[in-house]
């Protein structure tokens, strides 16, 4: 690590006490620590808040002149930590006193996934998994808490579709008649030692789901819609920057049209005359399927391997050793994510593939643009970059993350995968469109129904005027080709999660313009940028577009 000055000393308190409360911060500083999830009660978050309030203050408490100096090209690293740190406190405590985060429901980002994906962290190392077993019960406890806290002392309390939402997620993982989620964690040689724990880690998962239900749910809104100030809010936090909201929602529906247009004539260029016929013709196609099961792991790890020897030293600079896997997710779980190696090297990166209730085989065309999107170019690589860059401090390497930058690096990797040799035909280009058009559709999908702007006549996906979660599983259908069961759980997604859906094509379309910025200096090419701007390290849209502008003036 360079010499990072103030900044790099306040970043470093910051991350040592963090470790008390998150086992993540803890093996950034090279600690040892088998806890699986972070602390979830309502002291911790607290405590977490207050350690955010006073970084901040020490942070600001620092002149930009005690920066120490950079290098290379663009601004110091030290100046480069400050502004990604600083937003990063700046946005959290935002969440925090809004209730927002102190009040989280959300189908793929609650703290009961965290207790979820923790044990599936573990599920390679039986002491560890049955200990974390033994622990869910209480971790559930405090997560109640801590939502009970936030409905009584802050007045936050989520829509009642996220918490009956969650509450039948839950219901499902302890459940042996359904995807049962925690039994299958369990493998026969440990199967007797882990009975116990089990069966009351599936008691704590229904005891949680009726107070969703019961409880909680009964006191939610039956509106979903946030409003304008808690969007406002949400959408900065998860951006790292405030958008123009309107200007946005108009870009949403120019970028659908666009991408329409680009559809359509990849329909006729398959011999099609409408993009209905191009893809059930694609769909049909033998040839164009994969067994789900270790037949669609191989397939997944095989094009990302393949992306790695198609690019490194060509497009980027791929570090060794960065061999991302896959694993299968139960079916109809609701997504497809990626999942980072863990800040002590014992667990890869990997991708979490999901496919739809009782599908045997699916059509690939329109999964390669998934699997450069979580795993090569895309979030694999952009945190293997990230954890090799040794001048970086370990909170920017291992803990700082932000939406719009993360997902919009993934975003713009796969919009770019046909120009650098990644797609074979214009089936699997049709996928990558049509993926386009998914991300395009979210943000007007995710505004409109929070913000109640009115849908444009004639846009060519609902004849309706007025925004309703119905409408919106229309919208995603049509301009996504998705299942109906898949399209119904993002949209409880974007009720959830407001602003979160606008990272994908607003940081993707920052990531273009910074490198068409650059391009034209006639100082960089492709893998010089991607090289330099990567060795910045995650932060903030706002931070990022500042930072990287001074770079292709440098």
């Amino acid at each position: 690590m360079s010499d990072l000055g103030q900044p790099g000393r306040v970043c470093t308190s910051y991350v040592s006490g963090l470790a008390h409360l998150d086992p993540g911060a803890a093996q950034a500083v090279g600690r040892n620590d088998d806890r699986l999830w972070a602390a979830l009660g309502p002291e911790a978050v607290r405590a977490e808040a207050d350690l955010a309030r006073t970084t901040l203050s020490e942070l600001e408490a620092g002149a930009v002149a005690d920066d120490a100096t950079g290098t290379g090209p663009g601004p110091a690293p030290a100046t480069v930590l400050r502004r990604a740190l600083s937003e990063r406190l700046r946005s959290d405590l935002a969440l925090h006193e809004s209730g927002f985060l102190p009040g989280l429901v959300a189908p793929l980002a609650s703290p009961a996934h965290a207790v979820m994906m923790g044990l599936e962290s573990a599920s390679g190392d039986p002491e560890r998994l049955l200990a974390g077993l033994g622990q869910v019960p209480s971790a559930l406890r405090d997560y109640a808490a801590r939502l009970e806290d936030a409905a009584t002392t802050q007045g936050y309390v989520v829509a009642a579709r996220q918490s009956r939402t969650l509450a039948a997620q839950v219901r499902r993982w302890a459940d042996p008649a359904a995807d049962d989620r925690l039994g299958r964690l369990v493998s026969p040689e440990i199967a007797p030692r882990a009975d116990a724990a089990l069966r009351e880690a599936r008691e704590a998962c229904v005891e949680l789901a009726t107070w969703l239900e019961d409880v909680h749910a009964a006191r939610g809104s039956e509106t979903d819609a946030v409003g304008a100030d808690l969007y406002r809010t949400t959408s900065t936090a998860f951006l790292g920057t405030e958008l123009d909201l309107e200007e946005t929602y108009a870009y949403g529906w120019d970028r659908l049209a666009e991408l329409t247009a680009r559809a359509g004539r990849l329909a006729a260029e398959l011999g099609c005359s409408t993009l209905d016929e191009a893809a059930a013709t694609l769909d049909a196609d033998p040839a164009g399927q994969v067994t789900v099961g270790p037949e669609l792991v191989e397939w997944v790890e095989g094009r990302m391997a393949r992306a790695t020897q198609l690019l490194d030293g060509r497009v980027f600079d791929i570090p060794a050793d960065s061999r991302c896997g896959a694993v299968l997710a139960a079916p109809g779980s609701g997504s497809i994510y990626y999942s980072p190696p863990d800040p002590q090297g014992t667990r890869p990166g990997r991708v979490v593939w999901s496919t739809p209730t009782g599908v045997d085989r699916i059509p690939v065309w329109r999964e390669v643009s998934t699997v450069h999107h979580e795993g090569l170019p895309g979030h694999h690589m952009q945190y293997v970059v990230t954890m090799a860059t040794q001048s970086l401090h370990p909170w920017q390497r291992y803990l700082c993350h932000v939406h719009g930058y993360a997902e919009g690096w993934a975003h713009y990797t796969e919009g770019r995968a046909a120009d650098w040799g990644l797609i074979d035909d214009p089936g699997e280009q049709l996928g990558v469109v049509l993926a386009q058009r998914w991300r395009a559709a979210r943000i007007v999908i995710d505004l409109g129904l929070h913000l109640g702007y009115q849908i444009p006549a004639g846009n060519g996906f609902t004849e309706a005027r007025a925004w309703t979660p119905e409408v919106g599983v229309e919208v995603l259908t049509q301009a996504a080709g998705c299942d109906t069961e898949t399209a119904q759980f993002e949209v409880v997604r974007y009720l959830g999660w407001p602003g979160q859906a606008l990272a994908f094509c607003m940081g993707a379309r920052l990531w273009e313009q910074a490198r068409e910025t650059a391009l034209a200096t006639g100082r960089f090419d492709e893998r010089s940028f991607h090289t330099q701007a990567l060795a910045l390290g995650p932060m903030g849209m706002g931070p990022l577009r500042e930072t990287l502008e001074e770079l292709a003036r440098a």
